[in-house]
């Protein structure tokens, strides 16, 4: 056996006057998190991956909780690979978010980029009270367009959950086995797209941003509001710079703001 990565990571928030401080950090392993200074009275963190990626056999879990009336944005310091695993062996990520009354949390990380003979099964897990708000974005990108390289040997289990006072609010998965660009191929699949995007926006105004959201959509994307509060998208592209073409503007105005500085670099 090589070996494995493995790490995790939790934090949580707190109400300090008007901002949103930091409450509570517990990492170990692999897994760290960098807090950027920001004029923004919510708080900012930045998952960092020391190594490297994910292949088969690693294991990291990330939780993190934003208390009563306070605002936590979250991203990576760059996009995490899942790189080819041994026979039998899965890398594993698991996610989990506890959103309290009144908060709002902003989970942006950047894409996740699937090569050739990976094994990769992730989970992202919301929690929310009634009065908390949600903007989630999780981009993949199956294979480097640019690098020529195809996905012809790839096993993926990827669920999205998101609870709301208990109750199952949103549900997305996606699996992926053997010959992905074969299947992505596929007309009524996804067209032969190098990319996807899911984004999910749960606010007070989110059927109020419906009609501006569908009219910055390409043609390989759609939207739909599943509750009047809860906005729901999807974005294919032929790859990741067409996807950030499209994907960017959209989380910058749901996000009512500049992206983190991660995303522009």
């Amino acid at each position: 056996m090589q070996p494995r990565a493995n790490g995790k990571l939790h934090l949580s928030t707190k109400r300090a006057g008007n901002r949103s401080v930091l409450d509570a950090l517990h990492q170990s392993g692999s897994s760290k998190c960098l807090f950027p200074r920001s004029a923004r009275q919510g708080l900012e963190a930045v998952i960092l991956n020391t190594a490297g990626g994910v292949t088969g056999g690693d294991a990291f879990s990330f939780s993190a909780h934003a208390a009563a009336d306070t605002e936590l944005t979250m991203t990576t310091q760059a996009c995490e690979r899942a790189y080819k695993a041994q026979p039998g062996q899965t890398g594993r990520i698991r996610n989990r978010l506890q959103i309290a009354a009144g908060a709002r949390v902003n989970w942006l990380p950047q894409e996740t980029i699937l090569f050739d003979g990976c094994a990769l099964e992730r989970r992202l897990s919301v929690d929310m009270d009634k009065d908390a708000s949600l903007l989630m974005v999780e981009p993949m990108v199956f294979g480097r367009h640019a690098m020529g390289e195809t996905l012809t040997d790839v096993h993926l289990s990827d669920r999205i959950e998101i609870r709301r006072a208990d109750q199952m609010l949103y549900l997305d998965a996606v699996r992926l086995n053997g010959n992905a660009q074969a299947h992505l191929a596929q007309a009524f699949i996804a067209g032969g797209a190098g990319a996807m995007a899911s984004v999910v926006y749960i606010a007070d105004d989110a059927e109020a941003r419906l009609d501006g959201i569908r009219t910055a959509l390409p043609e390989t994307a759609g939207a739909s509001l599943i509750k009047k509060d809860v906005l729901v998208l999807r974005i294919l592209a032929q790859d990741s710079f067409v996807l950030r073409l499209s994907l960017l503007p959209i989380l910058r105005r749901l996000n009512g703001s500049d992206l983190p500085r991660c995303w522009m670099t």
